[in-house]
């Protein structure tokens, strides 16, 4: 028996939240036209879209250097992360004694420490990435090293049994039994990478031609330019957007084949 179109888990995931936002989308659109809402406190829908037709390619320009902060930390942060994991599950005596400090990482505001990195580092696209690996790093190694530890007993003492080394140990069985919960920290820490980048961005209050999305958005609240600024709010959510459905998608990828928690997806 066939399926019927919207009950296909795929294309409902697509169909629903499109549905639903559509339909917020036109609330919007009817208070704000029945009501005549300023558009100095809360634009149209139709405010929004051709702000982002009118200031499109500056808007995209910002988003670029944003995105580029943002990819770099990602990046960064699970070069770090991975390898700090590893060290982690090496001794009990190294986790304790290094965890503490990784969660220090993750419960220091950024907006504190951001202007001692942008003084220290001269460098202003260094200092954001910094800023934004800081924020990013803590749910990669945090969910990696829970998935090294959690490994099958049986299979561990199987291992022991026929003399795997260290090394094979963490290759063949540690490595594939933590790539669903590293591949979470992902999802978690790429959007984590885009909150860093804007919220260093805010704290540095660069302009010029390295103005991101966080200036826009500052000099569209000076200027009482709401429409701009919902703009640049609407292209940072849409970022977001994409960059937790590109680490679904790599998960999907990676873990489509073998593991029970992508099966389907």
């Amino acid at each position: 028996m066939t399926t019927p179109l919207l009950e296909r888990p795929g294309v409902l995931n697509w169909l629903a939240p499109m549905g639903f936002g559509l339909c917020l989308l036109l609330m919007w659109q009817f208070v704000c036209t029945t009501w005549e809402v300023p558009t100095y406190l809360v634009p149209k829908p139709t405010d929004i879209a051709q702000t982002l037709h009118s200031d499109g390619p500056a808007l995209l320009r910002a988003l670029a250097v944003t995105l580029k902060v943002t990819l770099l930390a990602f990046v960064l942060a699970v070069v770090l992360g991975v390898a700090a994991a590893f060290v982690f599950v090496q001794s009990r005596l190294i986790e304790a004694s290094l965890f503490p400090y990784a969660i220090l990482l993750q419960v220091t505001p950024v907006v504190a420490i951001a202007p001692l990195i942008i003084i220290w580092v001269k460098e202003p696209t260094a200092a954001l990435v910094i800023c934004a690996t800081l924020v990013t790093l803590f749910p990669i190694i945090s969910n990696t090293v829970l998935g090294l530890r959690s490994v099958n007993p049986g299979l561990l003492n199987l291992f022991k049994l026929n003399g795997a080394t260290r090394w094979q140990t963490l290759v063949r069985l540690r490595i594939p039994s933590a790539l669903p919960f590293f591949f979470g920290g992902l999802r978690i820490s790429s959007g984590l990478a885009l909150i860093g980048a804007v919220v260093a961005e805010f704290v540095a209050g660069t302009g010029g031609t390295s103005a991101g999305l966080a200036y826009e958005i500052l000099q569209a609240g000076f200027q009482i330019n709401i429409p701009r600024l919902f703009a640049a709010l609407v292209l940072i959510s849409l970022t977001g957007v994409l960059l937790f459905v590109s680490m679904v998608w790599l998960s999907n990828k990676a873990l489509g084949h073998w593991h029970e928690s992508a099966q389907g997806a």
